[in-house]
């Protein structure tokens, strides 16, 4: 999910004269001022902060690629990488990956511009100003003048992009001088009007790009089924790690499911920007074409947990999630399910849920960190027409078994309907403007704390600790999602209950029409009297690190573990720790291993010394 984090909201500080309040005009008064001043043409400054912000100056905040205000400008600190989707808390290395000059613009333009970080961080228009500064120095840099031709102006706007590839950086200046030549016009979030007159006649000189020196992506080619439209765009360097999978010893065993929570194009440049995220490809909703942006060999930073990033491959889909899946089309999950299929056969990863989830599946890696991890593809995504497309359909006569045996949920997708609320904060387009409740086929069932509708909806340990969970459209952590396996805990009349973050949590299951017992599974419990610890991430021990190589650190996650007496389904076989250094190209693969659980609506990681494990391949009574 392509998304914003960030601090407290803060005042725009460009006042109309006598007003109380910011004038309508004052962001344009600031991109004409900032373009006089450093002699920037007004349209390049324009496109260039349309492509990076779309003239937003996020209220202060600062965005998942650690850029702030209109221009984007970025100050990645190592928190933001531990907490983003990096997922890179506990890793020693967190202050060498955010040391990289390209991911500190803020510190460039603070010394061209004699304004503090600060200001740059919060005023719009010193953001602006400090952006101005940047072009303007960039152009020197390349072409070694000035020039009021916006089109002589292409290597400063490459440069501008951050990217160390020309593919990237081509892409980047292209979809600026588009929008030069084409105009744009808009109205932002906190109320400014910004007008960016058309100029069809600008002519880029993309013969500038030579003066930049970049080397081409070492990846041109797309890993892509011949039935998609494929084409491969260089992420950020910055926004994963350079590796040799699965030939180093890093296994692929996942496939992480995402929605962009923007435009197609959004994404992929959001992805350029150095200092965030990326993943391997992102999908378009109108007619399933594909872009690349990062070779399955490297780890692409998506899934805000460094282990998960390590071991999976990332794949965005244009849409959002408040929407009731109307951005998923038919064309994007064929699509997906080709590229998945062709991905799972090369890398031989299991056709099922428990190796091909979504983004709102993945762990927490630290215990602070549970709260905010992303809940994207959301409600919407129809898991079970998908599983089908991959020829993996869940299988079976709907039903349920004894206690002790597992189901599959599988509440069907059309006719299960849920009514959920959603908030303006839960969609990103603006056309949610008050909490609303809505009605909408949906992929999962509500968990309660009784056999009842009237009890309270169980709340995540994370989210809600010590309260009752809500139907906030967000609310992870009150549902149960087709495709994900449990232990049956108890049955009342139409109630049945499973274990479920150390709970037993209840869902409606009349005749089991919500779902289907299962066949082959590993069922772990506790070896002895007292709780296991659940964990978010699968490093090795300190001590089994060799002399020169930094210890990735990690601690159980304190509000999870699984009682004793309490079952939990292995989604995998235990797998031993490990971690990457990717300045030598290391890999420390530790002695002990780890099961991957379904321990609540995400997965979760226990020691395999910690539990015992008992195969099922057989249920008994259905009903």
């Amino acid at each position: 999910m392509v998304a914003l984090a960030g601090a407290a909201v803060l005042p725009l500080t460009a006042m109309a004269s006598g007003d109380a309040t910011p004038s309508k005009t004052a962001r344009q008064d600031d991109f004409a001022a900032a373009s006089k001043e450093f002699h920037v043409p007004l349209q390049v400054l324009l496109g260039v902060a349309y492509q990076e912000s779309a003239w937003e100056d996020h209220a202060g905040r600062y965005s998942t690629n650690g850029g702030y205000g209109p221009m984007h400008l970025t100050d990645v600190t190592p928190e933001m990488l531990a907490g983003g989707d990096a997922g890179a808390v506990g890793r020693a290395d967190l202050k060498t990956l955010a040391a990289d000059p390209a991911l500190h613009t803020v510190e460039a333009a603070a010394r061209l511009t004699g304004l503090s970080a600060e200001e740059l961080h919060k005023d719009p228009a010193a953001n602006i100003r400090g952006g101005a500064a940047l072009l303007a120095s960039y152009q020197k840099a390349t072409v070694g003048a000035e020039s009021s031709d916006p089109g002589k102006w292409y290597a400063a706007v490459a440069r501008y992009s951050g990217s160390a590839h020309q593919q990237g950086a081509a892409a980047f200046a292209d979809r600026v001088f588009s929008t030069v030549k084409h105009g744009a016009r808009r109205t932002t979030q906190d109320g400014q009007r910004v007008n960016m007159t058309a100029a069809p006649d600008v002519s880029p000189a993309t013969g500038q790009l030579g003066t930049l020196h970049l080397k081409a992506a070492a990846t041109a080619e797309t890993e892509c089924p011949s039935t998609v439209e494929c084409t491969f765009v260089p992420a950020a360097p910055s926004n994963g790690q350079v590796s040799n999978r699965p030939a180093d010893g890093i296994r692929i065993d996942s496939i992480v499911i995402h929605d962009t929570e923007s435009s197609y194009e959004s994404a992929i440049a959001t992805f350029q920007n150095p200092g965030g995220s990326a993943s391997h490809y992102v999908m378009r909703s109108s007619d399933g074409a594909v872009t690349q942006m990062v070779p399955t060999k490297d780890l692409g930073f998506h899934a805000g947990n460094y282990s998960t990033n390590m071991h999976s491959i990332g794949i965005e889909h244009e849409g959002y999630a408040a929407h009731g899946g109307s951005w998923y089309t038919e064309a994007q999950y064929e699509a997906t399910a080709d590229l998945v299929k062709y991905l799972a056969a090369r890398f031989d990863i299991p056709l099922d849920r428990q190796h091909i989830i979504g983004h709102d599946n993945v762990a927490g890696p630290s215990s602070a960190l549970v709260s905010g991890m992303h809940w994207d593809p959301g409600t919407s995504w129809d898991w079970e027409h998908f599983m089908k497309l991959l020829g993996a359909p869940i299988k079976g006569a709907h039903g349920v078994g004894r206690v002790g045996s597992v189901v599959t949920i599988a509440p069907g997708f059309s006719s299960n309907r849920q009514t959920v609320q959603i908030c303006p904060a839960d969609d990103p387009t603006g056309d949610t403007t008050a909490c609303t409740d809505k009605q909408q086929p949906s992929n999962f069932v509500f968990l309660y704390t009784e056999p009842s509708r009237t009890a309270p909806l169980f709340g995540d340990q994370a989210v809600h600790p010590g309260g009752a969970g809500t139907d906030r459209i967000n609310d992870w952590g009150s549902t149960a999602q087709a495709g994900q396996q449990f232990v049956v805990a108890d049955r009342s009349g139409a109630w049945t209950a499973i274990w479920y973050s150390g709970a037993k949590v209840w869902f409606y299951n009349p005749l089991g029409r919500n779902t289907v017992p299962a066949h082959g599974v590993k069922v772990i419990k506790s070896a002895g009297a007292d709780p296991v610890a659940v964990y978010g991430s699968s490093y090795p021990d300190a001590a089994e690190y060799p002399a020169g190589l930094s210890p990735s650190t990690q601690a159980p996650l304190s509000m999870y573990s699984v009682p004793a007496g309490q079952a939990y389904v292995a989604t995998q076989p235990p797998a031993a720790t490990d971690d990457f250094f990717p300045s030598s190209g290391a890999v420390v693969t530790g002695g002990k291993k780890m099961y991957t659980i379904q321990y609540n609506h995400r997965v979760g990681l226990v020691y395999e010394s910690d539990v015992t494990a008992t195969d099922l391949p057989a249920l008994g009574h259905h009903s």
